[in-house]
């Protein structure tokens, strides 16, 4: 069992001084696919050769040919045997070593996002999403470690897709690190691009919250899962009646996608959620995620048509291809009132998805060893999926595309999923039906927070400022945002007894820019009176603000800008010169590489006046920017939201978008 003091010195040390012996891989991880064997000889070296740049030259001969053997066996250098010891996990605050305290809240971050019970692959550094990296391998941990334990408060950690470049001079108000993670060449921005500068070693997918330390588990999208089904659910069933005994079918049980089945049982309906990697569903299981795992068609079937009589709600993982379920409920006349899929389809040829009728073990080995055989039966299953939801939409099932890409992998596969015109899908994402025009319009989103004490007790007084500042916003709350209030304090009134925590002590609701400023300013209040330890304030990227996400994030803005990513941008950028204590900006997320820019931050709250003013500043902006964007975009309930908040913010000035008749467009001839 390690003590505190060697934790302590193991961080300070970075790249040990004396070379570790290799490490056996754990026989109960969840190991990352293989991936695909991309690189030339040449590059193979070169990729050899960049990482052994990290290591003295003595080292080198063993290390050259253990490198080499990882590459050719997993199509990645992780550096097995240089992963620490000690338990991956989220500390308390004051057992990291650190010279700045902002510092030691960001070591609390990344490590919560390599716990075992957070992340995908943690021995792959592997955080959610499949390719969703904190780092690209080990060493690069051991360094931003011991920077930030090195780390002074007028110096910036700058990370390169997993790699610190260096601590640099900067200023108390700069942020203490600036993550980039994928940010490529927009003409090398394509899957096998990642596939091979990532196998050289030289950047990473960082997903959106893995690779910007602010992942806290599958909580992160339950509230955000919870709000879209709850919504969807309002849609198709009448003024009064209950999701009771209504299905919810849908597919992953990841990182993200691990969330569905709490969700469900939130919003009180039957979840049937199916997973084909036995490992990733027993371990939703185990954490209560889920509530029953069936692995057999037939029981499934039973189980299910139970349900249904018994008006239960439940949440079942089916082990195996979401394919053969909506097929099999197809024939045998189970309706579905509502359909989705979040399987990793970001990422189709490395594992984010995998073909029907042939087993988990045959698919990876085809990953690594027939990628093209697996591609044309990945794309097959697409068709084949899609055909099986045209099926059940016919008879009134409500489907969703949520963000995962599915839509848009299924058009690629030549699956019939376009609209009438040939350019739209002929299902909404569920931000253009949702998220978009009832959350994010009004400058709703996923606002989170970590209680870096580690103790429960923090958490719970947190949740109650937070809910006694929203009843207060509510009651002087317009017509138009009552709902978004009402869900958000029921949410975080339930929340303790849902068990949402995996990890550090975190809690994540969805709340406008006032109501984050009001929240992170009473948890600042209590931090100084000394009723809790400090908090972390964050987001999910996705967010109002943060990602340009055309098919997902953004497909609700119909300008003609729903391709560009200057919101991102200026997000990020927005947010390092307000006070944020970390920032980042990632190709990828969600929706794959070369598809949406992503930006995230973080900011510790310690009690003082400067951080109060850091808040202030920094939290107005980071929501308002979205919503300024997307009323440019004229949609109707973003310019009500920025018009009231220039009348709170005086100094908040906006270019407003004037509406033009229809009827002078239509007269136009072109």
């Amino acid at each position: 069992m390690e003590t505190a003091m060697n934790f302590q010195d193991q961080i300070k040390q970075g790249i040990p001084s004396v070379l570790p012996a290799p490490r056996p891989y754990p026989a109960d991880a969840n190991r990352a696919p293989k991936r695909k064997d991309i690189l030339s000889p040449a590059e193979k070296q070169l990729a050899v050769r960049n990482a052994l740049r990290y290591f003295p030259a003595e080292w080198h001969p063993e290390l050259a040919a253990e490198f080499a053997q990882e590459l050719q066996d997993f199509g990645r250098i992780y550096m097995y045997r240089f992963k620490p010891e000690y338990a991956m996990k989220a500390r308390s605050i004051s057992d990291y070593p650190a010279r700045c305290e902002q510092a030691a809240a960001i070591m609390l971050m990344v490590d919560n996002n390599l716990d075992p019970a957070v992340a995908q692959h943690p021995e792959e550094l592997i955080t959610y999403g499949g390719n969703g990296a904190v780092f690209q391998n080990w060493a690069q941990y051991l360094l931003t470690m011991k920077y930030l334990s090195e780390m002074e408060s007028d110096q910036t950690l700058h990370l390169y897709s997993g790699h610190p470049m260096g601590l640099f001079p900067s200023s108390k108000d700069a942020p203490r690190v600036v993550v980039t993670n994928g940010m490529m060449i927009p003409n090398y921005s394509k899957p096998d691009d990642w596939e091979r500068f990532n196998a050289l070693g030289v950047t990473q997918y960082g997903q959106m919250t893995a690779g910007s330390f602010m992942y806290i588990g599958p909580q992160g999208i339950v509230h955000g899962t919870t709000i879209t089904v709850m919504n969807a659910f309002r849609k198709v069933l009448e003024k009064g009646q209950s999701p009771k005994g209504k299905i919810f079918l849908t597919a992953g049980l990841g990182g993200m996608s691990g969330a569905q089945p709490k969700a469900g049982n939130i919003a009180n309906c039957i979840t049937v959620c199916a997973e084909v990697n036995p490992k990733a569903a027993i371990k939703r299981h185990q954490q209560g995620w889920v509530d029953e795992l069936i692995d057999n068609m037939d029981a499934l079937i039973a189980r299910v048509k139970l349900a249904q009589a018994n008006e239960e709600v439940v949440s079942i993982a089916f082990i195996g291809n979401v394919v053969n379920v909506w097929e099999a409920f197809d024939e045998q006349g189970i309706f579905v009132h509502l359909g989705s899929d979040q399987t990793s389809l970001h990422n189709p040829w490395s594992g984010g998805y995998y073909p029907v009728d042939i087993s988990y073990e045959e698919s990876n080995r085809l990953i690594r060893e027939e990628p093209e055989l697996f591609k044309t039966k990945v794309q097959a299953t697409l068709k084949r999926h899609a055909a099986a939801v045209n099926r059940h939409t016919a008879k009134g099932t409500y489907f969703f595309d949520y963000g995962n890409a599915f839509l848009l992998e299924a058009s690629r596969a030549g699956g019939d999923v376009m609209a009438p015109n040939g350019i739209d899908f002929k299902y909404p994402s569920y931000v253009q039906d949702i998220l978009g025009p009832m959350c994010f319009d009004y400058g709703f989103g996923p606002f989170r927070w970590v209680c870096t004490s580690g103790k429960s007790e923090d958490l719970d007084k947190t949740d109650a400022i937070a809910a006694e500042v929203l009843m207060k916003i509510m009651a002087e709350s317009p017509e138009e945002i009552q709902q978004q209030m009402q869900d958000n304090i029921t949410w975080i009134k339930d929340a303790k007894q849902n068990k949402l925590v995996v990890g550090s002590q975190a809690r994540i609701l969805y709340a406008d820019a006032q109501g984050r400023m009001e929240i992170a300013k009473a948890f600042n209040d209590a931090i100084a009176r000394g009723e809790i330890g400090p908090v972390v304030l964050g987001r999910d990227h996705h967010d109002v603000s943060g990602t340009d996400s055309p098919f997902r994030e953004t497909s609700n803005i119909y300008d003609g800008s729903r391709f560009t990513a200057d919101m991102a941008i200026h997000n990020v950028i927005g947010d390092s010169f307000r006070g944020a204590t970390w920032v980042s900006i990632h190709n990828g997320g969600g929706v794959g590489w070369g598809e949406v820019i992503n930006g995230g931050f973080g900011m510790l709250l310690d009690g003082t006046d400067d951080a109060e003013r850091r808040l202030k500043s920094m939290l107005l902006f980071d929501v308002n920017n979205g919503i300024a964007r997307r009323s440019w975009a004229r949609n109707a309930e973003a310019n009500f939201a920025i018009k009231r908040e220039m009348a709170r913010t005086p100094k908040l000035k906006i270019t407003l978008a004037n509406l033009v008749d229809d009827d002078i467009i239509n007269k136009l001839s072109f």
